[in-house]
């Protein structure tokens, strides 16, 4: 019941990318955006407190401030990956993360890497390839769309491989809490830079507000479940399955509300869609094929 959890939140990310990628038409910039998002977050998470668990010692609070570094960071190159391209080009390479989670805890493990990563990563890498041929308009957009997809998985990759080993000794109730808190504490630091005039412009509330509240809900369904259940592997395997979800959704979104992926062809939204699958067959072998 607990891969409910990451199902919802591939839904959850989507949606709230696409209001994401709309509040950035509308002229806000990302560190607007992620400052409200990360405010949402330490709201939010601080629900976490109701589970309980143990404080330790002052020694290992480093642990929390390394695991909400990392959330910066993927959320910074998710967010820039968004405002540089289409929602249906970065999505499906965040699915990368569980074959980069499935490496790090293979690393992590000392074991030997299994063979179904390297076909995992053969079909990862023609996915990629099909995505970033339906953008020859824009070549060097589009591969810089890749490029911070990518770091971003990466990040968030480190970041649940991390939640799992850690969170353990403290317990879901006090450790996402405290990173959390930490994420909004780094948040300060965007203040100036925040563009206030633009949150008080109805238009832009309409569709950064919901952004950021299906952002962070997301979070807490995908980080809630690996702080909880462990088993961050097949967790993000379901969570993969926002790639599909980011070239359907996107593309009927932008046909409702305009916006540049409304004007790609039916062909390039199949190429980009069987992209995605591949990516999405990449992330499954990982951890159905031993």
């Amino acid at each position: 019941m607990h891969l409910l959890l990451p199902f919802f939140a591939s839904v959850l990310f989507v949606c709230g990318l696409i209001f994401v990628k709309k509040a950035g038409e509308s002229g806000s910039g990302p560190l607007t955006i992620m400052f409200v998002a990360n405010a949402c977050s330490a709201v939010f998470f601080s629900g976490f407190l109701l589970l309980g668990g143990t404080w330790p010692a002052w020694t290992l609070f480093w642990q929390p401030c390394v695991i909400a570094v990392l959330f910066m960071l993927g959320l910074t190159f998710t967010f820039l990956a968004i405002h540089q391209g289409d929602v249906s080009v970065a999505t499906p390479i965040f699915g990368m993360k569980v074959v980069f989670v499935a490496v790090l805890l293979t690393f992590i493990g000392g074991e030997q890497l299994p063979t179904s990563v390297w076909y995992a990563a053969l079909l990862a890498t023609l996915g990629i390839g099909l995505i970033q041929w339906t953008g020859k308009g824009k070549p060097h957009h589009i591969v810089l769309t890749i490029v911070l997809a990518l770091s971003a998985a990466t990040c968030y990759a480190t970041f649940d491989v991390l939640v799992q080993r850690w969170a353990p000794s403290w317990g879901a109730g006090r450790f996402l809490p405290t990173v959390f808190w930490m994420v909004g504490l780094l948040s300060l630091g965007m203040v100036p830079w925040v563009q206030w005039s633009r949150l008080a412009v109805p238009s832009v509330r309409r569709v950064l507000i919901p952004g950021a509240v299906l952002v962070s809900l997301q979070a807490i369904c995908i980080t809630g479940a690996v702080a909880i259940y462990g088993d961050a592997a097949r967790v993000n395997v379901v969570y993969a399955m926002r790639g599909i979800w980011g070239v359907g959704l996107a593309w009927i979104a932008a046909k409702i509300w305009g916006g540049a992926e409304a004007e790609h062809g039916r062909q390039t939204m199949l190429t980009r869609g069987v992209g995605a699958l591949l990516l999405t067959s990449a992330v499954v072998i990982v951890i159905l094929w031993r």
